[in-house]
């Protein structure tokens, strides 16, 4: 395929959003709308992408954060082909542009290479992506002759009734032949009522002398649908939403409740694993076979090896071996490794530390800068207790402890193995391997004292 490059338009201020932040700024699963665009032609093996940024131009550059992109400023927004005008450095005559939009987030790599694909079968000087939509309102009108021949765009606006019957529109994705892209819009005129650019007017310019037009009918008319309200916005995330379950359910999961299930565009999920409703996965989280998540689970970053059952919990940036068992309402924070077959339970909090194979972390019990051995025994209201008021600090329990009720493990402080710490016991010293240790008041019986006082 020959070499391409890409400019995207994402100039405009975006007024029906009614948002202080450009709208290219709204995000679908975590990502703005405009890097879904990006992402896109980067799969697609672009040679180089120009952004034409205006309103709010510097806090788009500075989200945006992609060394590959560059960048062309249109300074006053003067329609589409104004913004095109811009980066008319970055158009080389013998290469192949792409026109996109930065808020056409749903855009995919493969209708992408379809066009791509048509463009260079064809030998156009410019492609369309067409689309056929039961309502075709508001949208440019694709006129062809008898034999299916494209013959000119229409705008709605300016279409006859006829026309406006037209179901093919053009949904302003164009593939340019970089010589006549440059040439059109060497005579491109602002002679109409609104005073601007328009690049679909290219095309007529482009026919005039002889160039080549072709719209190609998407076979996914989705991956084109535009964002410029809330309400669009939504849809469109529910319209990914969509496309992404469907993919993992065709890869072997099963998503019980699909539409309240939140899955991120990046995260992987093994054969066999089954998802409950108000399930969240979110980042770079990596799910493995047979395991359970869910109902009402939040993950996000996370590694969860096979066989794994989460429930009703949350947990964020660790890793959770095989056959764990979590929840529910157990919460996991950053920089865990959860070791295989480990019972973290219900109220149980985990931060910062390593649990060991076959330790069991049953109920109510804080666990955090720990490094914790194998087989141990948590009891129900067991805290390491890892801040002083200024540092915190680690605490280290070997392999088969058993930790009472109750118990305060003050770190800094190392408890041996095999060691057993009494209910109720604060330990504040280093516990030695295989002894009891007790740490607290004897209790005392008061003869009398209920009637006394």
């Amino acid at each position: 395929m020959k070499s391409f490059k890409t400019i995207i338009l994402a100039a405009g201020e975006g007024t029906r959003m009614k948002s202080k932040k450009p709208k290219v700024f709204h995000e679908l699963f975590h990502t703005p709308m405009i890097c879904h665009v990006i992402k896109a032609a980067e799969h697609c093996n672009t040679e180089a992408l120009c952004v034409v940024v205006g309103h709010k131009a510097e806090e788009v550059k500075k989200a945006i954060g992609n060394k590959n992109v560059s960048f062309a400023l249109q300074q006053q927004q003067m329609g589409t082909g104004h913004a095109v005008m811009q980066a008319m450095d970055f158009i080389e005559e013998d290469k192949n542009i792409l026109i996109l939009y930065g808020d056409t987030p749903l855009i995919t790599k493969e209708s992408l290479q379809e066009l791509l694909t048509f463009h260079e079968k064809e030998n156009n000087s410019v492609s369309i992506v067409s689309a056929i939509l039961e309502n075709p309102a508001g949208y440019g009108h694709i006129i062809r002759d008898e034999k299916g021949n494209f013959l000119k765009n229409i705008e709605h606006k300016d279409a006859s009734e006829e026309q406006k019957l037209i179901k093919e529109i053009n949904t302003g994705i164009y593939c340019f032949k970089g010589a006549d892209l440059k040439k059109a819009l060497s005579q491109l005129t602002n002679d109409n009522a609104q005073g601007e650019y328009y690049l679909p007017d290219t095309l007529e310019i482009i026919l005039q002398y002889g160039g080549k037009v072709n719209a190609l009918i998407t076979t996914d008319a989705s991956a084109f649908f535009g964002v410029n309200s809330r309400a669009q916005l939504a849809e469109a995330i529910s319209i990914m939403q969509k496309r992404i379950n469907k993919k993992h359910m065709e890869n072997g999961v099963t998503i019980l409740s699909p539409e309240n299930t939140w899955i991120d565009p990046e995260v992987e999920i093994g054969q066999d694993t089954i998802l409950y409703p108000n399930t969240i996965i979110e980042g770079n989280t990596v799910i493995g076979q047979d395991c359970s998540i869910g109902p009402n689970a939040k993950l996000t970053n996370m590694i969860i090896e096979n066989e794994v059952q989460l429930q009703y919990s949350v947990a964020m940036n660790s890793t959770i071996g095989n056959g764990a068992n979590i929840g529910p309402f157990a919460y996991i924070r950053p920089d865990c490794h959860i070791g295989d077959g480990v019972k973290v339970g219900d109220f149980v909090e985990v931060k910062n530390s390593t649990i060991g194979n076959g330790t069991k972390i049953p109920h109510l019990t804080y666990v955090g800068d720990t490094d914790a051995g194998e087989k141990i025994n948590f009891g129900c209201g067991s805290i390491t207790v890892n801040y002083d008021g200024s540092k915190k600090h680690r605490t280290i329990v070997e392999d088969n402890v058993f930790v009472g009720c109750n118990a305060n493990l003050v770190a800094p402080v190392t408890i041996k193995k095999g060691s057993y710490i009494a209910a109720g016991s604060t330990i504040t010293r280093d516990v030695p391997e295989e002894v009891l240790a007790v740490a607290r008041a004897r209790q005392q019986i008061i003869e009398g004292w209920v009637k006394k006082h």
